[in-house]
């Protein structure tokens, strides 16, 4: 398996399994040309974030979004992973696990990044256990939200 920062070229890959994950975790069917504008302009401003993937095979497998928060504390930033989604046939072969390992060791290179979070929905316990055998803890933090009604 290959991980490694997504490119242009997996634009319409990586809406599809934004498509794919809101119908499958939340029973949403977004609106293609909302997502794919969205996943470009990413791509367009990286001060929002990147992309990475996972291949196999020369296939696109799974992806994960991060984005950047700036700790004060740390006079650095923290990862937010966001936007995970592997395919069916390819989850619990260790897709997740690749996509972490390669975010954990950038952090850990890199002397202004200090670390990641996440966050999952409550009834998502296969993830939740995932996150939990990766070493990440969800001891510190509870996520609020507040979304402006669409």
């Amino acid at each position: 398996m290959i991980v490694r920062k997504a490119i242009m070229a997996d634009i319409e890959e990586i809406a599809d399994f934004q498509l794919e994950m809101a119908a499958e975790t939340e029973g949403i069917n977004l609106d293609r040309a909302v997502v794919m504008k969205g996943v470009t302009s990413v791509f367009d401003d990286p001060s929002k974030g990147n992309y990475y993937v996972a291949e196999e095979i020369g296939r696109v497998v799974g992806s994960l979004l991060t984005t950047f928060e700036w700790s004060d504390w740390r006079n650095g930033t923290v990862l937010w992973i966001q936007s995970v989604y592997v395919l069916p046939p390819f989850r619990r072969k260790g897709v997740y696990r690749s996509l972490y390992a390669y975010i954990q060791e950038m952090v850990s290179n890199n002397p202004v990044l200090f670390g990641i979070r996440l966050y999952a929905d409550k009834s998502n316990k296969i993830a939740h256990q995932a996150y939990l055998r990766l070493g990440m803890n969800a001891d510190h933090y509870q996520t609020f939200e507040w979304m402006k009604p669409r």
